[in-house]
């Protein structure tokens, strides 16, 4: 029972790595090669997890060439326009110009009922509201409404925001990040004067952000 409680956590820890080596894709968004080699990867890892008389490296020195594998083809896809339409194949245009397009819609095994309902996942309620639906090569469908149903934004009424920036993280749980705040020119005394105004110190924060246009969120940590 012990040997295959470690040999659970070895395996799950060469997974995990693996996985990361492969990027930060979302599960939704990767690409038949690699799904394939994912599912392989859960495969390989089942096997010698829980069959104690199978050597441990006989799953690890596969998912390592499983991730070889990964490399290669990634390298090749960057490399390689002809290449990654074979590997990953080409988006597909569901909707043209407002109108569907049944021969892609055959050809990619989509019945109406799922394209509304990927529609619907794009907060678009109406087919007749779409200009175009592109299914991409990772399965997501892109949807871009007809202009006159699309969104205002300050653009089209010739206002110019001011610039935000992004959020930066001074204290998660407690943990003051030095990193970020030598990113924005601060330093801990400054941190510290502006938890004050809180009524609290730094190391009591659950969290503390400072935005693009200089305010600061603070909340303290109730446990």
């Amino acid at each position: 029972m012990l040997i295959t409680f470690f040999r659970a956590i070895v395996l799950y820890l060469v997974v995990l790595i693996v996985m990361r080596l492969m990027g930060k894709r979302e599960i939704g968004q990767l690409q038949p090669f690699e799904l394939a080699i994912s599912i392989m990867i859960a495969d390989l890892a089942s096997i010698p997890m829980t069959e104690i008389g199978i050597p441990i490296f006989n799953g690890i020195v596969p998912i390592l060439g499983l991730l070889v594998m990964h490399l290669v083809i990634s390298v090749i896809n960057l490399k390689s326009l002809k290449a990654r339409e074979i590997i990953c194949g080409k988006p597909s245009i569901l909707i043209y110009r407002g109108k569907i397009n049944e021969e892609a819609l055959v050809k990619e095994r989509f019945t109406i009922n799922e394209l509304e309902e990927r529609l619907r996942g794009n907060n678009v309620i109406n087919l007749g509201d779409v200009e175009y639906a592109i299914l991409e090569t990772s399965g997501q469908v892109t949807v871009i409404q007809k202009p006159e149903k699309r969104n205002t934004i300050p653009e089209d009424f010739n206002i110019l925001p001011e610039y935000e920036g992004i959020p930066y993280d001074l204290v998660i749980d407690g943990k003051v990040m030095e990193a970020n705040l030598k990113a924005i020119g601060k330093n801990y005394n400054w941190l510290k004067k502006q938890t004050e105004k809180f009524g609290i110190k730094p190391e009591e924060a659950l969290v503390v952000t400072l935005d693009g246009k200089g305010q600061i969120f603070c909340q303290k940590k109730e446990f």
